[in-house]
């Protein structure tokens, strides 16, 4: 069994003293999740908004958040829904205004009823406003229009926010760079994810359809303690994984398939994102497993490239080298090897980037590259995956200079994908455990 992991109380009031300590005499705004719809009046179950949840843990909908560090009473102000026992019985206990104070640390905590009346006394006093404005179209109305009011009053009090600014950028830096805590969290998905990789490995069989690997590993997330899959997993047979994307698991195993898993799970809304391809009868035809090898030394190579203080794309660039030079090895892609990556040649058969950053989102936030030349650097703590792939669907087409690709490898789709921690020696890959 795995031990039961959480972030404490401490640690997100430090995340919000930092936060404040960067916004100065603003005042920011946070909006929580709005419960999503599956169909009809049945809704999915509720998961905040990460951002939202970095910086408070408060996990229920329909709540604002309010960091006012110039406020001489209230810095960390809660919006939520009050405690209502009717509506409980039907969807579950709130904290309430009174619990977001004692179990969330809020200085103070109103009705979500009262935000039209309480807000403007914590943006009187600010410079700006910092807000996201994000999918939530009424309640960025309420903001703008608010704004907009502080806006027309300033001739006459000569204060108030002038200023509207995206807190992204700070918030981006902050979550890019994983806590120990958020570390073991993440090392939690990745174990728990690997187990279940590790048993699908051992399972598959032709014969058997794609959803039935998929519930077995979701059902070894869930005994873990994983909240569940971190995304829709893919299960993907013989010609379904040359898509990037396939979910639709429907499929029934042929002898002579490959099986590409791309499967992770969420612990505590920190995620794992793991991608193994195997042969289903255990043995690779010759074609298969040249492209396998291929993505193989891809990979290794980009992890050479993981290390602090080196720019995001050269990892990305390291694997393409290896694809490429394989991929003309093969006969598949005929040319220079410089010349067809800088035209672009190779992308019918890799299409995607070799990564990007892991947490609390899957696609987790932080800069890639400031303008259109300077990369970020790697640094340590942060958490990226690493993830080539060749896919040779049976509908390529390449460019009219290359060659025609044999039906021998049409169908073929492999991608490597392993979790990796940049460390202040270089880097630690997460999810080692499972099998290559």
């Amino acid at each position: 069994m795995f031990d039961e992991l959480t972030i404490d109380a401490a640690e997100y009031a430090a995340r919000r003293e930092q936060f404040m300590a960067k916004i100065g005499h603003g005042t920011a705004i946070f909006r929580s999740a709005p419960m999503a719809v599956m169909h009809k009046d049945v809704e999915y179950p509720f998961r905040q908004e990460s951002t939202f949840y970095y910086f408070t843990g408060f996990n229920e909908p329909d709540a604002v958040a309010v960091f006012a560090p110039h406020h001489d009473q209230h810095q960390y102000i809660l919006f939520v829904q009050p405690r209502d026992k009717e509506k409980e019985t039907w969807t579950g206990y709130r904290v309430g205004v009174e619990g977001a104070q004692e179990r969330y640390g809020a200085d103070i905590a109103y009705s979500i009823t009262e935000l039209e009346d309480k807000l403007p006394q914590y943006l009187q006093d600010a410079d700006r406003i910092y807000y996201h404005l994000g999918r939530d179209r009424d309640f960025n109305d309420k903001i703008l229009q608010l704004w907009q009011r502080f806006l027309q009053q300033y001739p006459k009090r000569g204060q108030g926010p002038m200023a509207m600014e995206d807190p992204s950028p700070i918030v981006f830096g902050m979550r890019s760079i994983k806590s120990d805590a958020e570390i073991a969290m993440m090392r939690q998905a990745a174990n728990i994810a690997a187990e279940a990789h590790i048993h699908a490995q051992n399972i598959a069989q032709p014969g058997m359809y794609e959803y039935q690997v998929q519930a077995d590993m979701e059902q070894i997330f869930r005994r873990h303690g994983a909240l569940g899959p971190a995304y829709p997993s893919i299960v993907a047979s013989g010609e379904n994984a040359c898509i990037l994307h396939y979910v639709e698991n429907q499929r029934q195993m042929q002898a002579g398939d490959l099986l590409l898993i791309d499967a992770g799970c969420s612990y505590g809304y920190y995620n794992s994102d793991i991608t193994r391809t195997f042969p289903i009868s255990g043995e690779f035809t010759p074609e298969q497993k040249a492209i396998y090898d291929i993505v193989l030394d891809a990979q290794q190579a980009a992890f050479e490239q993981v290390q602090p203080g080196n720019a995001y794309n050269l990892h990305h660039d390291a694997a393409v080298q290896v694809i490429v030079s394989g991929l003309v090895d093969l006969g598949l892609l005929v040319g220079d090897v410089d010349e067809l990556i800088e035209q672009e040649k190779y992308k019918p058969f890799f299409m995607h980037r070799t990564g990007h950053w892991l947490g609390l989102d899957v696609h987790d936030v932080g800069l890639y590259k400031y303008g259109d030349d300077s990369w970020q650097t790697l640094q340590p703590n942060q958490v990226l995956t690493v993830e080539p792939g060749i896919y040779i669907s049976p509908h390529i087409e390449l460019a009219e200079d290359q060659p025609e690709v044999s039906d021998r490898f049409r169908g073929i789709g492999v991608r490597i994908e392993d979790d990796v921690l940049v460390t202040p020696e270089g880097h630690e890959i997460l999810t080692a455990a499972v099998p290559k």
